[in-house]
């Protein structure tokens, strides 16, 4: 096995080369073991950075050397690392979100002593200590004025990362052979990228703190393993609760056990009449379906009773019915009828009714 790296550049490169590899991961989700590493390797700088005291608060930014500038990104680093490790529980990503935020507030404290930020960083790290759980990078309510500052927000990161890619393009700016001062505006452009990422991130876990706040509680634990599992199926079996069969038969609650009449005869618990012997035998040796109940002319004839059935119409509804000659009644009836007709037109001739056309 290799020897672990000792001096704060080694560590920093392996934890930079881990996190590479974390971040161009083709896989998903990325593999957790690939994540514990870099956070790993990320905390053994942390630890050496402490060792040696690289950082004070009595300096100011002129005070650190350039090749010491990469060495401030490390908590923001470990909290990206952090965001990304996955969870199986609200309450184990509560965990991480609050590690997370810790990175973050120690990432902008330093460079806060450093007066590294920008007056408008300034700003945002001040409403940020003032209120942490309720911070956002747009403090208005209105929607337009909010959609008008994530597009200031996405602009402002765009351009940082445009620029940072062309120094990094730009021979001058290597760290090895280029120019001291523009290595230093090369580091300084990268941690201003990451302060403005960091408010970001603290956005987005405040965000993701409030949702998972209304999360219902698990109702078990979910570390269950096999053995457990299998305690538990022997005790089931111990207690007459388990079969292996799949259509077992429905068990009787404990208190409705034992036998259904007494020595004299009286009911011990509950039970339900079912019928004699007959009724149960004629339910046995009887066909899968229902039998119909009457035929189909008696069906109809129902349903002519209750008058579901429409006579009439077709060819049958334009013939007229034969006059009967032996009915004198309805003879004479037609007759009156007639006769008031006849007495009508002639005293109501055609045309007397249309005085509108007359000269």
């Amino acid at each position: 096995m290799a020897e672990e790296p000792r001096t704060l550049k080694s560590a920093f490169q392996a934890a930079e080369e881990k996190r590479l590899a974390v971040e161009t991961s083709m896989t998903f989700p990325i593999s957790q073991e690939d994540i514990a590493a870099a956070l790993g390797a990320y905390e053994k700088c942390v630890q050496i950075v402490d060792e040696i005291s690289l950082f004070s608060k009595n300096e100011s930014l002129e005070d650190i050397a350039t090749s010491d500038l990469p060495y401030l990104l490390v908590p923001y680093h470990l909290a990206e690392l952090h965001q990304k490790v996955p969870t199986r529980s609200p309450i184990e990503r509560k965990g991480m979100l609050a590690s997370a935020r810790g990175a973050y507030e120690s990432f902008l404290h330093r460079l806060d002593n450093y007066s590294i930020l920008s007056p408008q960083d300034t700003k945002l790290f001040t409403e940020y200590s003032e209120d942490a759980t309720g911070f956002s990078t747009i403090s208005t309510k209105d929607p337009n004025a909010r959609r008008n500052a994530k597009i200031a927000n996405f602009k402002a990161e765009k351009e940082l990362k445009q620029k940072l890619e062309y120094m990094r393009r730009s021979p001058r700016y290597l760290e090895d052979g280029g120019d001291e001062e523009a290595v230093r505006e090369l580091n300084l452009a990268n941690i201003a990228l990451s302060v403005h990422m960091a408010f970001q991130g603290l956005e987005g876990i405040n965000l993701e703190t409030e949702i998972l706040a209304q999360a219902p509680a698990p109702s078990m634990s979910q570390h269950t393993t096999s053995q457990e599992d299998e305690r538990r199926r022997k005790e089931s079996v111990a207690n007459n609760d388990y079969s292996e069969r799949l259509d077992a038969p429905l068990q009787l609650q404990a208190g409705l056990r034992g036998p259904l009449l007494s020595k004299d005869g009286k009911p011990l618990r509950p039970f339900t009449l079912v019928g004699n012997r007959q009724e149960l035998q004629r339910g046995v040796f009887r066909p899968g379906h229902n039998l119909p109940t009457m035929s189909i002319d008696e069906y109809l004839e129902e349903e002519r009773r209750r008058g579901g059935i429409i006579e009439g119409g077709g060819e049958a509804s334009g013939r007229q019915p034969e006059p009967d000659e032996d009915n004198i009644e309805k003879a004479d009836e037609k007759t009156m009828k007639a006769r008031e007709w006849d007495e009508f037109k002639e005293s109501n001739p055609r045309g007397s009714g249309n005085t509108l056309n007359r000269g």
